[in-house]
């Protein structure tokens, strides 16, 4: 799903570089027709954006696949998130995508408008595929008008990653419900007292903005477009760029400098945005102690926040629905592929996973605790539909916004152009 301040396309591009090491399959490697072999044996495709620790996780749960399912192959191929969609997408205009592959909300909309995904109500039906026994709320995310187009493996949702030992430097102490202003004036502070920007820069993260717009009654997407006017993205990001201009934020051109670290592991900011479950390469990264923080809201209760999650899709072109449909169900429902998986992919989506996995680190044990907490607070809501074209918005945003707080564009030229180019995506 999205990502903080923390580019996902530098983090996944960083941790995939050796993708060639595990079991790479090209899109031909399937072997003849329509895949099956003389003996009967099924071969499927299987694709996935991520880091070599998610390969090393995903075939082993594979190997428990094809130990209980003998007759059903899996051929693998991962990259890192551009580059897999960049391949995904000469895949499927070639109408030769994978039978399965790692999904998100932001491109159901597209593939499905373009006929790519499979509905897989028909393989729920038949009973090759459960529905049952999720986590609440999950399933929706794989819903597009009627359509069952995804099944969640992993939910996340927006946080607040900060670096605890500036934060007590400061006299700072994050509780739920404080609102934007308090979140503001906590950056000033951080900043006169630590001298170091409270925030990496908030202000070009697509799905922050989303939960700032749905306290306002407003979201960043409808079904068909943008949800909010230029007078709001003005306001917001004239407000950012006075902030990175006063110091509090981060300067853009330090963040890039510190690419592919985070700004808060490398010293240089207090906090940042991002989703949960990413919080476990801060550890690894830094040398300070880090956590996760409430997302500040407007009326001191509400914080628009939703749990998104990474899906598993399958193709409309598959010649083998069914054994699609059984690697899925294995696959998010199996309790050792959960042991497996861990939070790799976010919280476990499945109760049978969720249950047989117990976290013993730290970090982990934080990111359930910090998923507990906000859903019993009662803050989450449906997700936001992302449109076709979304993807394309989300990059639009990042760049201009980065543009903008640089000063390489004015904030109203920067307004423009992003609301210019994403009328441009919607209608691609």
């Amino acid at each position: 799903m999205g990502t903080g301040n923390v580019d996902r396309r530098t983090i996944l591009r960083a941790a995939g570089a050796s993708m060639a090491t595990l079991g790479l399959a090209a899109a031909t490697g399937c072997g003849g027709g329509d895949g099956t072999a003389a003996d009967g044996t099924v071969t499927i495709r299987y694709s996935w954006w991520g880091a070599d620790e998610r390969a090393k996780r995903i075939n082993q749960s594979i190997a428990l696949f094809e130990k209980k399912y003998p007759k059903i192959e899996v051929k693998t191929d991962f990259q890192d998130y551009v580059s897999f969609w960049e391949k995904f997408q000469t895949q499927a205009a070639g109408g030769n995508p994978p039978d399965v592959f790692q999904n998100s909300v932001a491109f159901l909309r597209k593939y499905d408008k373009r006929g790519v995904l499979l509905d897989l109500k028909s393989q729920i039906d038949a009973g090759n595929l459960r529905l049952s026994n999720f986590r609440s709320g999950v399933t929706s995310v794989g819903e597009v008008d009627g359509k069952q187009l995804a099944i969640p493996v992993g939910s996340n949702t927006m946080a607040l990653v900060i670096d605890k030992k500036l934060f007590r430097k400061a006299g700072v102490e994050p509780k739920p419900g404080w609102t934007w202003d308090e979140y503001f004036k906590a950056l000033k502070t951080i900043h006169d007292k630590t001298k170091v920007a409270g925030d990496t820069g908030y202000f070009a993260i697509m799905y922050l903005y989303d939960l700032y717009l749905r306290q306002h009654g407003k979201a960043f997407f409808t079904k068909d477009g943008l949800g909010f006017e230029q007078a709001d993205l003005t306001e917001w990001w004239t407000d950012a760029y006075n902030r990175v201009k006063a110091g509090i934020i981060t300067d853009p051109k330090i963040v890039e400098q510190d690419k592919p670290k985070s700004s808060v592991t490398a010293g240089h900011g207090a906090s940042e945005f991002t989703w949960d479950n990413f919080t476990v390469r801060y550890t690894a990264e830094g040398d300070s102690e880090y956590g996760l923080a409430p997302v500040p809201t407007t009326d001191g209760k509400q914080t628009g926040q939703y749990l998104a999650s990474l899906m598993l899709s399958a193709s409309a072109r598959t010649k083998h629905p069914k054994e699609v449909a059984q690697f899925i169900d294995f696959m998010v429902h199996d309790p050792e592929v959960g042991k497996i998986m861990g939070y790799d992919r976010g919280i476990l989506a499945g109760t049978e996973q969720y249950q047989a996995y117990r976290p013993a680190d730290p970090v982990n044990k934080e990111i359930a605790q910090y998923e507990k907490d906000t859903a019993k607070a009662g803050v989450l809501g449906t997700i936001t539909p992302h449109p076709s074209g979304a993807d394309t918005v989300e990059a639009a945003f990042l760049r201009i916004g980065g543009d903008m707080a640089q000063g390489k564009t004015k904030v109203p030229d920067a307004v423009k152009q992003f609301f210019s180019e994403a009328e441009a995506a919607f209608q691609a």
